[in-house]
């Protein structure tokens, strides 16, 4: 008589409480979503990812919009952090800090195209939580900061500042949004230019929505 075969054991998964399961699960999130896309996206896509419960992601994040929230939210953050790497490596003077700092915003949008749209172009994100307030809001402080350094005013009480805010950002975001689409490409074939020559041409672009008589 043969000895039955034992069951195999079940795949084993990441219970709620592990340490770290919500940066995993964050990193499984965005993983999912620039593979698959928003209209696909799910929570329980994400756990089979994440190699955890199907419930874990809703333990942590409630749904699916709590869990794209918390990943729009850390795009903001990443966002200013390529634009500040930009900015170390670029000369000091205002004009020079924010041609980096729009050639950081789109270098965040090249390598990062489907967290970019998350941020910018879809309603999945609640805008009004908390966190994800403050570091969207902090991202666009951080334009507004910087004309306000290059023009001598404050944009929230100046409304011709504001105007060269949101020229500026107008700029630059229509810009990532051209290339990551590809539609750039036919106008100045970014996707044949060197680093060095993409560089040259996107800041001589940015710099068109600086005013020339408010250079320092």
């Amino acid at each position: 008589m043969k000895t039955p075969k034992a069951a195999p054991k079940p795949v084993s998964q990441k219970p709620y409480h592990h340490g770290d399961l919500a940066t995993e699960l964050l990193a499984a999130a965005e993983a999912e979503l620039a593979e698959n896309g928003i209209e696909a996206f799910s929570l329980r896509a994400v756990a089979k990812r994440a190699g955890v419960s199907h419930g874990a992601p809703a333990h942590h994040f409630g749904d699916a919009k709590g869990l794209l929230t918390a990943l729009a939210a850390i795009g903001y953050e990443r966002l200013v952090a390529s634009q500040n790497a930009r900015q170390a490596a670029a000369k000091s003077n205002p004009t020079a800090q924010r041609i980096a700092a729009g050639l950081g915003y789109i270098d965040f949008a090249i390598a990062h195209p489907a967290l970019f749209r998350l941020m910018f172009s879809s309603e999945k994100p609640d805008r009004t939580e908390p966190r994800f307030a403050e570091v969207s809001v902090a991202a666009f402080d951080k334009l507004v900061a910087e004309v306000q350094q290059y023009v001598g005013a404050d944009p929230y009480t100046d409304t011709a500042a504001m105007l060269d805010v949101m020229a500026s950002w107008s700029m630059v975001h229509g810009l990532a949004d051209l290339i990551i689409s590809g539609r750039a490409d036919r106008a100045m074939g970014f996707n044949k230019m060197s680093p060095a020559a993409r560089d040259k041409a996107l800041s001589d672009l940015i710099s068109r929505t600086i005013k020339p008589e408010a250079v320092r």
